[in-house]
């Protein structure tokens, strides 16, 4: 039985995606944020997804974009699905998903109960939401910082939108995490590396396949 499907996220290398596709990753996230160690340009964002197989969502993820830079990632064709982890507005979702037309994503930092009521919020405009932890103040980076939150507080929880859960994944972990929440997607970056930007091909299998079950 399957716990949950995957995204492997912050990917830079062919072979990576070519580990995340044959472990059974349904989600293969590519980085457009100059801060980040995982960032790619869109001309290598699009040679990486060349050969990625039909079924496999193709995600980009940005932090408060600018439509310059989503305009010019889009007309590399590359990705299926945008990812929005900074600290854009419901209306902004809307118009990302306007400019773009395709699904959005939303991520939203938990911390603590009272971070549960922007799930709802951007539950109304967004495609799909992503459960992550909140960064610490002053972090350069909105995700991938390798922390955790309290997954208790998702125990029960429905949203009107489907979801997926970030935040501190491992190999070690990732079941728990979702059994847990009832996730029915997970989503790792730093929890499969081995350095900061650097992805473990024995990693990226491992975290699969305890995902999955």
């Amino acid at each position: 039985m399957t716990l949950a499907e995957v995204k492997i996220c912050g990917l830079r290398e062919a072979e990576h995606v070519v580990a995340a596709v044959e472990a059974g990753a349904r989600f293969l996230g590519f980085v457009f944020f100059p801060k980040s160690p995982r960032a790619v340009t869109p001309q290598q964002a699009a040679h990486l997804v060349a050969d990625v197989p039909p079924g496999v969502a193709r995600v980009g993820l940005f932090v408060d974009p600018s439509d310059a830079l989503l305009s010019e990632v889009l007309a590399t064709g590359a990705l299926d699905v945008i990812q929005l982890h900074g600290h854009e507005s419901a209306a902004r979702v809307a118009e990302v998903k306007a400019l773009s037309g395709l699904p959005v994503m939303k991520a939203v930092g938990l911390s603590g109960p009272d971070d549960l009521a922007q799930l709802v919020d951007y539950g109304v405009v967004a495609d799909m939401l992503l459960v992550d932890a909140k960064p610490p103040k002053g972090a350069d980076l909105p995700g991938g910082n390798g922390l955790a939150f309290d997954w208790r507080l998702l125990v029960g929880r429905r949203w009107l939108r489907p979801w997926m859960l970030a935040g501190g994944l491992t190999p070690d972990n990732v079941a728990e995490a979702v059994r847990l929440t009832g996730a029915p997607v997970v989503d790792v970056s730093s929890g499969v590396e081995s350095a900061p930007g650097a992805k473990d091909v024995a990693l990226i299998r491992a975290f699969v396949a305890a995902a999955k079950g």
